[in-house]
């Protein structure tokens, strides 16, 4: 009796995964092995990214209040200290967001600590 192979299920999940690599470059959207081991790849940069993506946000939002800060006579670690101290507690994003779209708003508060 031959061999029993589900090549419906099989031929499935290939053309699914080729799917997902659509666009990519020379054999990594095409050549199944490549493709696969691509997206493979590619879920694990995602895993990781997500995580760094914060780092990075967190990183551009200091370096944007610093730039706010300085400009109006204070380094981000006077300006955050001062900030503690004073018991206004805003988080970096919304400072960032100030700093960026709103300067007076924030020139307010850089008085307020001062």
């Amino acid at each position: 009796m031959p061999r029993s192979v589900n090549h419906v299920a099989s031929r499935a999940k290939r053309k699914r995964i080729l799917k997902l690599t659509r666009g990519y470059f020379g054999a990594r959207k095409n050549v199944w092995t490549v493709a696969k081991n691509t997206w493979e790849k590619g879920l694990t940069y995602a895993y990781r990214d997500r995580r760094n993506k914060k780092r990075t946000f967190r990183a551009l939002w200091i370096q944007r209040i610093n730039a706010a800060a300085r400009i109006n006579g204070m380094s981000y670690s006077q300006f955050m200290g001062a900030l503690t101290k004073a018991g206004i507690e805003i988080n970096r994003k919304v400072l960032a967001d100030l700093a960026v779209n709103n300067p007076e708003a924030f020139k307010a508060i850089v008085e307020k600590v001062k």
